[in-house]
């Protein structure tokens, strides 16, 4: 599973909508739309595209 490799959060708000980002990480590299167009179901998109360059600086 993908869990382990999450980062753990120390400080700062809880992360209860991580599922929600992440399923719009894997919503967005599917259908190769750009971030823009990102449903809202997912939350807004730049907080999408920060958590995936996050994880993506990472190494995730």
């Amino acid at each position: 599973m993908l869990e382990p490799l999450l980062p753990v959060t120390v400080m700062g708000r809880p992360s209860t909508g991580r599922r929600k980002l992440n399923d719009g990480i894997r919503w967005r590299g599917r259908t190769g739309a750009p971030w823009r167009d990102l449903p809202q179901e997912y939350g807004p998109w730049q907080t999408v595209y920060g958590l995936f360059r996050r994880l993506q600086r990472d190494g995730t």
